[in-house]
């Protein structure tokens, strides 16, 4: 996308985490998505005068381990505050948060785009609970609530106004998303809402320091839409000022069906929360050691797997990449090579037939019914010449996913994929596709010499992929001469 040349957009976001606790951030009251309207709801997400809460000691340590991640200073001393704001479907008519005493702080996500690799600057990350959801399409003449959602614990995860294109907003929502589901500390779901973008976009001419006027984007729920929202916002916003409009301070939402955004509301001025300590919550007291257990209990980063890959199993930055993108990926990885040295064979049957097996059925790595031994059995065959890596890829991999409690070995035999290494075997075949291919032949004799490619293929062919393509290009080229 090419904006005018005359501006830069200014970019800041700010994504709301569903946490991934089995409950609420005040309550026990379930979190587990889907259930039928107001069933896990109790007298305190329902507000009910007396009510205490309780705050959820899981909630603040997925807080600490997603700062770590992202490299935040950690507040020692924290308490919740009451944000005084009417919520219809939030039913005290006030939210708890930490908006003015966010519990981590600063901090940065480091995305690679076409330009290089760049750190976006947090300004903080802060708990707080979510809100209901109301319903506008059930009742013609009145508005549902569902309480459900109401109280779940969350983390927002403010940028500065740091990012500088659209492209740059989708780097950071992807590299944020894999950290969240990488750290556990929540599933990434965007489709379900556990994990919501809003985007605040400006334009300024090139070398001004002063921000423009910005307008907010609301709830944009994949990353797709993060960028088609951005790149649509930076072209309204140079066109009105090119054509001598100014920029409305408003809250805008994105279409999806067209990839564009409509206003909601103009902003006139700030909203004054009325913010206070939250009466009914003590303060919390994090210690160096409860710090530093949550720290020790985080599994080694992406970035950090990345460079041990490479470093101690000879990878490229590609294979590393494609390894780390999900944690039971690399995971999988891992168990593999406890069952065999050939590191580049394991990367490449990972990144290869595997994720190709598992994203044609739709499974998670979790899911794929192939224990790392068996893949390191079928690298094994396919190394000692008794399978090509072909064959194996495309018959033996699904072969022996149907087969349970069997070898690899055994799966190659029942199933008759033994590479042939008997030449008079091979020769049979050679002779066959010679044959067959007279035209071919006389062209290869003429110096197109290219042409061996396309008869190894046809001795392949014909030989169900048994033959041992070695041995046929020697057999192949003698008979050529």
């Amino acid at each position: 996308m090419s904006y005018n040349s005359k501006y830069e957009a200014v970019i800041g976001l700010e994504v709301h985490a569903q946490l991934a606790t089995n409950s609420k951030l005040f309550c026990g009251d379930s979190v587990a998505f889907g259930a039928a309207p107001n069933t896990h709801v109790s007298p305190i997400t329902l507000g009910h005068p007396g009510t205490l809460p309780k705050t959820n000691r899981k909630a603040i340590e997925y807080a600490i381990k997603i700062g770590i991640a992202c490299n935040c200073e950690i507040e020692r001393y924290n308490y919740f505050a009451r944000k005084n704001y009417f919520y219809p479907d939030l039913p005290k008519g006030y939210q708890v948060s930490q908006h003015t005493t966010p519990i981590c702080k600063g901090g940065y996500v480091t995305i690679k785009t076409q330009t290089g690799t760049r750190d976006i600057k947090l300004n903080r990350i802060h708990m707080e609970e979510d809100a209901g959801k109301s319903i506008h399409d059930i009742d013609e003449d009145y508005t549902c609530v569902d309480y459900n959602r109401a109280g779940t614990a969350l983390v927002e995860i403010v940028t500065e106004p740091d990012l500088q294109s659209a492209e740059e907003a989708y780097q950071y929502i992807t590299e944020l998303r894999r950290l969240v589901k990488w750290t556990g500390v929540c599933d990434g779901n965007m489709e379900e809402g556990s994990l919501r973008c809003d985007a605040n976009v400006s334009i300024r001419l090139k070398g001004e320091t002063r921000l423009g006027t910005k307008v907010e984007v609301k709830n944009l729920n994949s990353m797709r839409n993060v960028k088609k929202a951005i790149e649509y916002e930076i072209e309204r916003m140079i066109d009105l000022v090119e054509s001598g409009g100014a920029v409305t301070q408003q809250t805008r939402s994105f279409d999806a069906s067209n990839d564009t955004t409509f206003a909601i509301r103009d902003k006139e001025e700030a909203n004054d929360y009325r913010y206070f300590a939250e009466p009914d919550l003590a303060p919390f007291h994090l210690t160096e050691e409860f710090i530093q257990s949550v720290k020790n209990g985080l599994p080694a980063l992406p970035q950090q797997l990345m460079q041990t890959y490479q470093a101690e199993f000879g990878l490229t930055e590609y294979d590393a990449a494609q390894l780390c993108l999900e944690k039971g990926i690399a995971d999988y990885f891992e168990a593999v090579i406890k069952h065999t040295t050939n590191y580049k064979a394991v990367a490449n049957w990972v990144n290869g037939p595997v994720k190709q097996f598992i994203n044609d059925h739709k499974l998670s790595i979790e899911e794929l019914a192939l224990a790392p031994a068996q893949l390191a059995d079928i690298i094994k065959l396919v190394e000692d010449s008794k399978v090509s890596f072909s064959v194996a890829s495309s018959r033996l991999l699904p072969g022996l996913l149907n087969e349970k409690g069997i070898t690899a070995l055994e799966a190659a035999i029942g199933l008759n994929l033994l590479q042939v290494s008997d030449s008079s075997e091979i020769q049979s075949w050679v002779d066959e596709v010679l044959n067959k291919m007279p035209e071919k032949v006389s062209e290869y004799k003429k110096g197109k010499k290219g042409l061996i490619g396309l008869f190894v293929g046809e001795v392949k062919k014909v030989s169900k992929g048994k033959a041992d393509p070695k041995i046929a290009t020697s057999l192949l080229e003698e008979k050529l001469k």
